[in-house]
């Protein structure tokens, strides 16, 4: 009798062992997704904002380089006038 009251301790003991490691074995898989799937998120907020960055700053910067008007003018400041002497010259009377 004490055998067979040993028995049943054990599988029994066996049977909460194996559904122990079951819901810890589905705890961890729903953990590992639930968690994969949030770094998933944010990682591809992540890369989205680091492409408009990447973005933006790359049109400033062709922006810049193919803009013509941000050339300095070679005659700026100079304030005479080539045509004031001519002009002196040709009308005297003035």
């Amino acid at each position: 009798m004490f055998i067979g009251g040993f028995d049943f301790f054990v599988i029994t003991n066996l049977v909460n062992n194996k559904l122990s490691w079951a819901i810890i074995l589905v705890v961890g898989v729903l953990g590992y997704w639930a968690g994969d799937w949030q770094g998933y998120s944010r990682s591809q907020a992540d890369v989205k904002k680091a492409q408009e960055t990447a973005g933006q700053k790359a049109g400033e910067d062709a922006a810049k380089a193919a803009n013509p008007f941000k050339a300095s003018n070679p005659l700026e400041g100079v304030e005479s006038n080539p045509f004031e002497e001519a002009k002196k010259i040709l009308n005297p009377f003035n």
